[in-house]
């Protein structure tokens, strides 16, 4: 009999073991899957932040260069507009945009090309003008129209 409950007891002691075998088990495999989960997501978040971090870097230099270049544009600005403040009506008439040759040249084209008009004196008339007509005419008629919606 002792053999028997022996036999027994190790049989109860297997199954028992096996049950708390496999679900402890399959615990510690969720556990690791969450841990993976955990790793590749702290990996995913610093990527993220050096992405973060690298486009800001080309922001900031972008901004930059266009600050640089807005700088150059407004140097240049204010150089021609104290160019252009410094030249005066005595300088724009000693430089004019023709020659005088050429706008001797030009005023004498000009006479020949449109001579004198002839102005002519309005004569003032009573009469109504031609557009109106003492009769009636076209749509204004008043007279009966041929009927066109019967068969003939």
């Amino acid at each position: 009999m002792t053999v028997v409950t022996a036999l027994i007891v190790f049989v109860v002691g297997a199954i028992v073991g096996f049950f708390a075998n496999h679900f402890l088990s399959s615990s510690n495999q969720e556990q690791r899957k969450l841990a993976e989960q955990v790793n590749k997501s702290d990996a995913a978040l610093s990527q993220y932040k050096l992405d973060v971090a690298d486009h800001l870097e080309s922001s900031a230099k972008l901004l930059d260069k266009m600050n640089n270049t807005c700088q150059t544009a407004m140097k240049q600005m204010e150089e021609s507009t104290q160019l252009l403040q410094k030249v005066t009506t005595s300088d724009a008439d000693g430089m004019p945009f023709f020659s005088q040759e050429t706008q001797e040249q030009l005023a004498q084209t000009a006479g020949l090309r449109h001579p004198k008009r002839e102005t002519k004196q309005k004569v003032s008339s009573t009469e109504a003008p031609l557009d109106y007509s003492g009769e009636a005419s076209g749509l204004f008629i008043d007279q009966k129209q041929p009927d066109t919606s019967k068969a003939s």
